[in-house]
């Protein structure tokens, strides 16, 4: 039986038609998906994703623990409250998950991982702090709601009465009372993503509702980052892939060299090497959408779309593909039998609301 949030009722009374997820039961859409999609770019949109994990990381060995857990460098934060995305890695360099880390206060972290992933992320987490002076401890009295858009934000700070979270930069959290919020997202537009008690999540949602924000499931939550050209674990990057060939080379801090993290050496010799693939954005015309395993026909070889879709904003079919390393204007897609060309460019195709590609 699959596990409910503790908004599910809430997601039922909405008429949200309900889909299991990583083992959770959770709304696929509450109509019109294409309507939630473009409700998040043109005003607020919320979703319930109360079924990813926080985990508080807390001890006098918690900053050297998650710098070698990491590939990222948390010593980069200095203010309480940031935060910073990054993947944890195997041994081999291959992607164990995605995650954002908050820096609470010293010997004290707060980050998120994926419910998909949620038995091997701890089993891991907990496996390499041994050695370390470090607590796990996983959250599940929390709910997590993301409220997302132009006007979101405002949503928020009116109904919470929280006028300090207007201040808030991008990758910054800050508490208010027993609630956390932080400004991150997963749609390419502007919001927060608000952690609060799981007793408190539905009076909360309903607010919300009632503020003009609209209830939006997992069907527009996957158009709208895939618009953003933001990965999704599972598809466009798992343990086969490093970052280096998920184009998440950005998030992985090389300096300084004496930081010894896991899967630095593979990645090091991956660098000096040569990646051999690359992930990157498709934009398709008229002729058919392409699904995670359609075949793309570059020059140097046949690579694969990871995630594709119709893209609501854009107007057109995207993509994101694995395809061999090079420098590629054009490749073909091959759908039914036909290959169809579809242009190279560089994620994110919208941002901000804007198309950019």
């Amino acid at each position: 039986m699959a596990l409910k949030t503790p908004l599910y009722d809430a997601h039922l009374a909405a008429g949200g038609k309900m889909v299991e997820f990583a083992g959770w039961s959770l709304p696929i859409n509450y109509g019109s998906q294409i309507e939630e999609h473009h409700a998040v770019r043109q005003a607020a949109g919320m979703f319930d994703v109360s079924h990813m994990t926080v985990v508080d990381l807390q001890g006098p060995g918690v900053l050297d623990y998650l710098r070698h857990l990491l590939a990222n460098d948390v010593a980069k934060l200095k203010e309480a409250g940031q935060a910073l995305y990054g993947c944890m890695l195997d041994h081999e360099g291959g992607v164990i998950d995605d995650l954002i880390t908050y820096f609470i206060e010293p010997g004290f972290f707060r980050t998120v991982v994926n419910a998909a992933t949620r038995e091997a992320d701890l089993a891991w987490m907990r496996e390499q702090a041994v050695g370390f002076e470090v607590e796990i401890g996983e959250r599940d009295d929390l709910a997590m709601i993301a409220v997302q858009g132009p006007e979101a934000r405002d949503r928020v700070i009116e109904l919470l009465a929280a006028p300090a979270a207007a201040d808030l930069k991008p990758f910054r959290a800050m508490s208010h009372g027993e609630f956390f919020i932080a400004r991150t997202g997963y749609t390419g537009e502007d919001g927060f993503e608000v952690l609060l008690p799981a007793s408190e999540a539905e009076a909360f949602w309903q607010g919300l509702i009632e503020a003009g924000v609209r209830p939006c499931g997992l069907g527009a939550r996957d158009s709208l980052r895939l618009e953003a050209g933001l990965n999704l674990y599972g598809q466009d990057m798992d343990t086969s892939t490093s970052p280096l060939e998920s184009n998440l080379a950005w998030t992985v801090a090389f300096e300084p060299e004496e930081r010894d993290f896991i899967g630095r050496r593979a990645l090091e010799i991956q660098r000096e090497a040569g990646v051999q693939r690359q992930l990157v954005g498709l934009v398709l015309g008229r002729g058919g959408i392409p699904r995670t395993g359609t075949p793309v026909h570059t020059p140097e070889g046949v690579g694969e779309v990871t995630s594709g879709s119709f893209g609501p904003t854009i107007e057109c079919p995207v993509a994101l593909a694995r395809i061999p390393a090079g420098d590629f204007e054009t490749v073909e897609v091959e759908l039914r039998g036909r290959r169809l060309e579809a242009r190279v460019v560089k994620p994110p195709f919208v941002r901000g609301g804007k198309v950019r590609v």
